[in-house]
């Protein structure tokens, strides 16, 4: 059998962090659940297909993925599950902190910056 892509001790940890949804006044069709979305969505990021070819088969679109992925974004939900998630490796103590790199980035200074003497 498969291994699954989120698992319940996974989903214990991810469900707090989503968005509480309220369903619309006007109705509409129901939601597909987060924990289907979820999979989904590491299903794409794992196997690498477009968006479009996921199977419909699996309870939902790529394009709702897509928005559920967009929604979750801006809610910060990927941060917080970030953040939580190396929380927990540090309580765990299973984070190996002899093999870190600290890397840095470059900003281009735009004319040069001020020119605080001549240079010849």
């Amino acid at each position: 059998m498969a291994r699954l892509l989120v698992t319940d001790e996974m989903w214990e940890v991810v469900e707090p962090l989503l968005p509480k949804w309220t369903p619309s006044p006007k109705g509409g069709q129901p939601r597909v659940p987060d924990r289907i979305c979820l999979t989904g969505i590491l299903f794409v990021l794992k196997s690498g297909i477009p968006w479009e070819d996921f199977p419909q088969e699996m309870g939902c679109t790529g394009m709702t993925l897509w928005n559920r992925l967009d929604e979750w974004r801006e809610a910060g939900v990927f941060e917080a599950l970030h953040h939580t998630l190396l929380d927990l490796l540090r309580g765990e103590d299973v984070i190996d902190f002899s093999r870190v790199i600290v890397d840095s980035s470059s900003v281009r200074a735009v004319h040069g910056g001020k020119k605080l003497a001549l240079t010849r």
